[in-house]
């Protein structure tokens, strides 16, 4: 019995890094396969960005009045959203244990990791940060246009993927707040994946699967200006 279950795991050692591989790879051919297209003669004239942490990618969100009323949750949770200092907003989405623990590669634990995988509770993100240029060293900012409706669209993609109430005590930082999200994150719905839906949600061409950095960066380099 002993030898059986010796087996079973030495399986699963080998097996572990070929699922990860294929599961990468099936990303990377997500990434390539189109989806959604943004109206044609409807000019793209409201300005959002993307910026790439170490595990996943953030939206930067302007404060315009339609922004800060989506956001009006996390400012009544004590962000200065409004202040005359925030230039952009980010919002991210992930899974609960994982993305309150884990700012880096660094920071990953094992437990979290594997509840991340397996399915958990999903949580937003919100941060303000001051104005910056997206081209100068270090910021790694994309920039990307949407329609009016598109962005309409994603605000109400954002509102829709949390229930507004706050995290007490959870941060990456002493400037941003954990809310309660809406919807189970898994090793398919990962938080890159809801980078894609909210970019498709505003119009914009993107990959039908992204699971992981890698297939963002190659689905902004194939369908976005």
């Amino acid at each position: 019995m002993m030898r059986a279950m010796r087996q079973r795991l030495l399986s699963l050692v080998v097996a572990l890094p070929v699922l990860i591989l294929l599961w990468f790879l099936a990303g990377l051919i997500g990434a390539v396969i189109p989806s959604g297209e943004a109206p044609e003669g409807t000019a793209r004239t409201v300005e959002i960005r993307l910026v790439a942490a170490p595990l996943h990618y953030d939206v930067l969100l302007p404060p315009t009045p339609e922004t800060l009323a989506m956001l009006a949750f996390a400012e009544d949770a004590g962000l200065p959203l409004s202040d005359p200092s925030t230039g952009w907003i980010l919002v991210g989405w992930g899974a609960r244990e994982f993305y309150i623990s884990s700012a880096a590669y660094a920071d990953m634990e094992v437990g979290a990791t594997l509840r991340a995988i397996s399915g958990d509770a999903s949580v937003l993100r919100v941060e303000p940060w001051p104005d910056f240029d997206p081209g100068m060293a270090g910021a790694g900012a994309k920039v990307l246009h949407v329609t009016p409706d598109g962005y309409a669209a994603l605000l109400a993609g954002i509102a829709g993927s949390t229930t507004g109430e706050v995290i007490r005590g959870a941060g990456l930082s002493d400037r941003d707040r954990f809310f309660d999200g809406t919807g189970r994150f898994n090793i398919l719905r990962t938080c890159n994946v809801w980078v894609g839906e909210m970019l498709r949600a505003a119009g914009l061409r993107f990959g039908s699967w992204t699971p992981t950095p890698q297939a963002v960066r190659l689905a902004l380099s194939l369908y976005v200006e």
